[in-house]
């Protein structure tokens, strides 16, 4: 078994990655778990789940490698049962798997659905840790304690430290004992780098394209596959009882067209949790804005006041430049203050943190 240190180490002098400090503080933990995983587990009639290796919160701002690395670990883990997926992807599947129980008449159905997981894995990998729902912070303290008591290693990446998941949510002392489980379960680790690869690659780069074309089109698709290798699946919100869906999402990364986001009835609410969801949003096929889709408009305006408090970083393409966007009917005055936003977002250091 070569140790996952030795792995990076590797990849770092053959030119594949670039070796970071903050990366190479955090390979202890992944040799820990590595370790305790490939360790043999006994078997027998009336042997207990093995106990779980302690897992690994990892923390951080975006773009310091936090996904790559847990990606990179999954990837290298040998003969262990392990699955990656998005935390929200995941939970999506726990509320079906719940929802079927209870349609067969099972009316405490976490037990058996957390087994059912538990039976297929040892090690889950999680991205993108976060809690934006009542109902996923009711169920994700008894899910995570039926999944150790199983014998299940959690590692997980979050832009946020465990105490600050759901944050000013509805009920959250109830979600308290999920957040100290979390921290016995698991080592938090924060990630603290001064560079920002995901910024480094926009750095410089083009971030508005018009006309909409098949050119534009061809560019946005290259983005894309630049910051994400091209992988996606959807990213499924849960806000308030309601399902918000964009289409594609990698670590941190969504994509979805204009009028996805802004031709169905989303509110503030909506756009507050896609801000705090993603670190860039990539729109397509921003039409030209005026009275005929004054609805759409609107919505739009609010999901850029949105996106810009939340400092999301912002790559669009459009039927205009900001400025000819919106040139005729009720709101152009108005949408002077979202040109001068879009403008602003489309610097090559917007996003970036305050230093």
């Amino acid at each position: 078994m070569t140790k996952f240190s030795t792995i990076y180490a590797q990849l770092t002098a053959d030119g594949t990655l670039q070796s970071d400090p903050a990366q190479v503080a955090v390979m202890d933990e992944f040799d820990r778990i590595q370790k305790a995983l490939n360790t043999p587990v006994k078997t027998g009639w009336f042997r207990k789940a093995p106990e779980a290796p302690k897992g690994l919160y990892l923390w951080g701002g975006v773009g310091r490698g936090k996904s790559m690395l847990m990606d990179l670990f999954v990837q290298h883990i040998d003969d262990v049962p392990a699955r990656r997926v998005h935390f929200h992807a995941f939970m999506q599947e726990i509320h079906a798997a719940l929802h079927k129980a209870h349609q067969n008449g099972v009316e405490d159905a976490v037990a058996p659905v957390a087994k059912k997981v538990a039976e297929s894995v040892r090690l889950l990998a999680f991205d993108e840790m976060q809690i934006t729902d009542i109902t996923d912070a009711m169920i994700v303290g008894r899910l995570f304690r039926a999944l150790f008591e199983a014998g299940v290693c959690v590692i997980t990446t979050s832009n946020r430290h465990p105490d600050e998941l759901y944050k000013n949510g509805l009920n959250r002392q109830l979600f308290l004992p999920a957040i100290d489980l979390i921290k016995q379960k698991t080592v938090v680790h924060e990630m603290v780098s001064p560079r920002d690869y995901r910024q480094d690659r926009l750095a410089g780069e083009e971030r508005f394209f018009t006309p909409i074309s098949e050119e534009t089109r061809a560019t946005m698709d290259a983005v894309w596959r630049d910051l994400t290798g091209g992988e996606a699946e959807p990213l499924v919100l849960r806000i308030k009882g309601r399902e918000v869906e964009l289409p594609a999402y990698r670590s941190g990364i969504a994509r979805a067209p204009f009028y996805d986001l802004c031709g169905k009835p989303l509110g503030p609410g909506d756009y507050l949790v896609i801000a705090d969801a993603v670190r860039v949003l990539m729109i397509d096929n921003i039409p030209r804005l005026s009275r005929s889709n004054f609805n759409e408009a609107k919505r739009f305006v609010t999901l850029i006041d949105a996106l810009y408090e939340a400092r999301v970083k912002l790559i669009a393409s459009a039927a205009a430049m900001p400025e000819m966007l919106y040139v005729e009917g009720e709101g152009t005055f108005e949408f002077e203050r979202t040109a001068s936003r879009l403008r602003e977002m489309m610097a090559a250091d917007w996003g970036q943190p305050e230093t």
